[in-house]
């Protein structure tokens, strides 16, 4: 008789649909990377950004009993008028940007800040998976109160990279990470760091220490 092993995991729960109030916790700047758009290969800089859903609770871990789903949307760095992002933070805001605030504008503001998500159902073309997508964000309509945050901000970027954080992340999103130019120039100056010769420590001159003066 056979012993087969099986893949019996559970599919994971789908965010419903429809509009959600969330609250932004996470952000992950992957950096620049090669990807094929429409047959065609590009170099875009792209960061994750991601919210927690505080009305939607689950238990995911039986020992930190409910915790709020979350989801998370890529998004070229870009704050070219045409760009998804700043549609995006148009949107959220209520209002738009002038030429001068667009032309460099932090988004690590939006850590902690609320809003009104929309998600949608999509259909993947690759696998036929039904996924849950960021559709649109709104600011939080009158009256509405966003809970108190769950999680813990959470940020990757390349100017005090948090390797703890990292080793956390989803593998999918480590890969991508991993192959752009930002980490790899990383990697190269860690490397020369390593390379660079030790200088031996300065120590000041030895004195004895009187033996009744001795801290044990």
């Amino acid at each position: 008789m056979a012993i087969t092993a099986k893949n019996e995991s559970k599919p994971r729960e789908l965010i419903p649909a429809g509009n959600h109030v969330a609250r932004c916790y996470q952000m992950i700047h992957i950096g620049h990377v090669t990807d094929k758009i429409q047959g065609e290969e590009k170099t875009l800089n792209k960061v994750r950004i991601g919210w927690e859903l505080p009305n939607e609770l689950r238990v995911f871990n039986t020992d930190l009993g409910e915790q709020p789903m979350v989801i998370s949307k890529e998004f070229t760095l870009s704050m070219n008028e045409k760009a998804n992002l700043r549609r995006m933070l148009e949107s959220w805001r209520g209002k738009g940007f002038t030429e001068e605030q667009a032309k460099s504008f932090d988004i690590t503001v939006l850590l902690g800040k609320p809003c009104m998500l929309n998600i949608i159902h999509r259909v993947s073309e690759k696998n036929g998976n039904t996924y849950a997508e960021v559709s649109s964000i709104t600011p939080l309509p009158k009256g509405f109160v966003c809970p108190e945050q769950v999680n813990p901000i959470l940020k990757w970027d390349y100017d005090n990279p948090d390797w703890m954080f990292f080793e956390l992340l989803p593998d999918f999103i480590k890969v991508k990470i991993e192959s752009s130019r930002e980490y790899k120039a990383l990697q190269e100056a860690v490397v020369a760091a390593q390379k660079q010769p030790q200088s031996e420590p300065d120590f000041p001159p030895f004195e004895m220490v009187p033996q009744d003066e001795m801290p044990f």
